[in-house]
C-alpha cells in the first residue's frame, strides 16, 4: 500500500472540472442548486472555503448536521480556475522554510486566495496523519469563482446522510464504496512548484 504524502491535493476531478464542497443553509443552497449559481444570501464579499475533500467537509459540517451547514453543495469548477487559485494564493499562516521570515510571509497576505492543510479524516471523521487542502477564496477569486469557474453545482445532502447512516450501521466496507472516488490532483505545470 502506497503511503499518502503529508501534503497532497486528493480530489474528484477529470480532465476539465475538480468538485469541490461547501455547505450552506436551504435558503443559499438551494437556489445555488437549482440555478447552479450562487445567487442572493451569498456574501461575495467574504472569504469562501471551497474544499475538496468530502471526508474534510463532513468533518467540517457533521455531515450536514450543524446549524447553517444543513446543505451539502457538490460544486464542479473548472480545473483552470482552481488553478488560478493556487498559483494566486498565500499559506495562511507562517511557515519557517517556506518564508524568510515573518515579513515575507505577511506580505504574501496580499494574495486574494488562502491556502490552508488540515488533518484529513477517516470514515468516524477522526484525524490522519496526512493533510487536506482548503482554498479560501476573497476579492477577485471570489468573482471568479462565482461568475467564471462553476459548472454546475449538486445538493449532496441526501447521498451524505445515506453515507452516515452506513457508517452508523458498521458497514464501513459499504460507506467507503459510496464515497466520492478522489485521487490525487495535479495541476498545472506551471503552478505545482508553488
Amino acid at each position: 500500500m502506497n503511503e499518502i504524502p503529508a501534503r497532497q491535493i486528493r480530489a474528484l476531478h477529470d480532465d476539465e472540472t475538480i468538485t469541490v464542497y461547501q455547505a450552506y443553509n436551504p435558503a443559499i443552497a438551494e437556489p445555488a442548486a437549482l440555478s447552479g449559481r450562487f445567487g442572493p444570501g451569498f456574501k461575495r464579499d467574504r472569504m469562501t472555503w471551497i474544499k475538496p475533500s468530502f471526508l474534510w467537509m463532513m468533518y467540517r459540517c457533521g455531515w450536514g448536521g450543524k446549524a447553517g451547514q444543513e446543505r451539502v453543495l457538490a460544486i464542479r469548477i473548472r480545473r483552470d480556475g482552481f488553478d488560478w487559485a493556487l498559483a494566486n494564493s498565500a499559506l495562511s499562516s507562517y511557515e519557517r522554510g517556506v518564508h524568510r521570515d515573518r515579513d515575507d510571509w505577511k506580505r504574501s497576505l496580499r494574495a486574494p486566495v488562502r491556502i490552508q492543510w488540515d488533518p484529513e479524516r477517516d470514515l468516524h471523521l477522526r484525524p490522519l496523519p496526512h493533510r487536506a487542502i482548503q482554498v479560501g477564496l476573497s476579492g477577485e477569486a471570489v468573482r471568479r469563482y462565482t461568475e467564471d469557474w462553476i459548472v454546475g453545482i449538486d445538493d449532496i445532502t441526501t447521498q451524505c446522510q445515506a453515507i452516515r447512516a452506513v457508517i452508523r450501521g458498521g458497514g464501513l466496507d459499504d460507506a467507503r464504496d459510496m464515497l466520492p472516488a478522489e485521487r490525487p490532483y495535479a495541476p498545472a505545470e506551471a503552478v505545482r512548484s508553488r
